[in-house]
């Protein structure tokens, strides 16, 4: 099992990406959570199998239509199994 704190920087807020975050997190069963950052970037902590994990990646440095990625900052932390499902926080 795998634990990753990412930042997505670009135009990510307003293009609904903490929403397209959430299905694509539920769909590869994975915990945890994304957030809107007050600096205009998106936070958000996955926890899963390595594989799904690496799929979710995939997504976020592409995004959905109508956002633009710029950078993806990937923070490894050790697997805590702390999260019941994957929500959006406000």
């Amino acid at each position: 099992m795998r634990r990753v704190h990412i930042f997505i920087r670009g135009i990510v807020q307003g293009v609904f990406f903490c929403a397209h975050i959430q299905k694509r997190a539920v769909e590869l069963d994975l915990t945890g959570f994304v957030q809107n950052i007050d600096d205009g970037s998106v936070e958000a902590i996955f926890e899963g199998d390595e594989e799904d994990i690496e799929e979710m990646l995939e997504f976020c440095n592409e995004g959905p239509r109508g956002a633009q990625v710029d950078d993806v900052e990937l923070f490894e932390e050790e697997y805590e199994d702390e999260f019941e499902n994957f929500e959006v926080r406000h």
